[in-house]
């Protein structure tokens, strides 16, 4: 396999897939020492693409096909070096990534063209960590086997909660996942999102709801949290090509669902540009999700 290294991970890959060993040292993001290590099918890139950042080297970044890339849908855009398919290295290198990065450019035209109507999903679940899943905050557990999520909540969690002790959901009854970062002196949290949600899930704070696992003073509680909101989000692309019942307005929500996402990532795509501070970009994009 060739291989490439930057400052954060190790690219190796052929003619089927992207393997990234993501650096444990200790100034990398706290996401990429959460994932460890990645592998990204070949066909499940829709473009890559290579820049020269005057002096400072370069940056090679994956852009990955719609459905595809479940960590950039279930929350606040990553800052760029959190982003787990973007690699960057020093002036020394800037030839060789240059070069790799039309290598797999190469390739990956090569692998999408040849690889059918297969559909996107299944690369989503190659990219996320394989079940089944658990995660730890300063409130409880989170657990996920590919058909049942599990929020389970310890002595330090709020009364309610506490007493309430854990809630199961399963897939099908599942809308999405989000993810919201700790900011400020704001908690962080994971949340769960029903077809049949009711106003007051909505209106419910995060430390009282039920749906809500909450991530306090810790980034690596937050990639973890990030982690599995993905690959929750994963398994849901996945049941909606399966033929998996569904409630009977969740094809209309699905479809609303889709444009909402559709246009958080031109929201994306716009905020990278330059043309929206990261302030708008947070505000369109809870503006958006909060109409699903």
């Amino acid at each position: 396999m060739d291989e490439l290294q930057g400052k954060t991970a190790t690219w190796r890959f052929d003619e089927e897939k992207v393997v990234i060993q993501y650096s444990s040292r200790w100034r990398n993001h706290a996401l990429l020492k959460a994932l460890a290590r990645c592998e990204v099918p070949l066909p499940a890139i829709a473009a890559v693409e290579f820049n020269s950042v005057a002096k400072k080297g370069w940056q090679l970044q994956l852009r990955l096909r719609e459905r595809t890339d479940p960590y950039a849908v279930v929350g606040p855009l990553l800052p760029e070096k959190g982003q787990p398919f973007l690699l960057a290295g020093g002036p020394d290198t800037e030839l060789l990534a240059e070069y790799y990065a039309d290598q797999l450019r190469i390739g990956a035209d090569a692998a999408r063209l040849g690889d059918g109507p297969r559909p996107p999903h299944e690369y989503a679940l190659a990219i996320v960590p394989p079940v089944p899943l658990h995660i730890q905050t300063s409130e409880g557990r989170a657990m996920f086997d590919g058909q049942m999520f599990r929020l389970e909540w310890s002595d330090d969690a709020s009364s309610r909660k506490s007493k309430k002790r854990r809630m199961d959901y399963a897939l099908a009854d599942i809308q999405r996942v989000e993810w919201f970062p700790q900011r400020s002196l704001d908690e962080g949290y994971l949340r769960v999102v029903t077809w049949q949600e009711d106003d007051d899930a909505k209106s419910a704070k995060p430390r009282k709801d039920f749906a809500c696992l909450l991530t306090e003073d810790s980034a690596k509680q937050d990639a973890w949290t990030l982690v599995m909101a993905a690959t929750v989000t994963a398994h849901l692309w996945a049941a909606e090509h399966s033929g998996s019942p569904q409630p009977a307005n969740a094809a209309q929500l699905t479809a609303d669902t889709r444009s909402v996402y559709d246009r958080i990532r031109e929201l994306g795509r716009l905020h990278e540009e330059g043309l929206l501070t990261d302030e708008e970009f947070t505000s369109k994009k809870t503006e958006l999700l909060n109409r699903l």
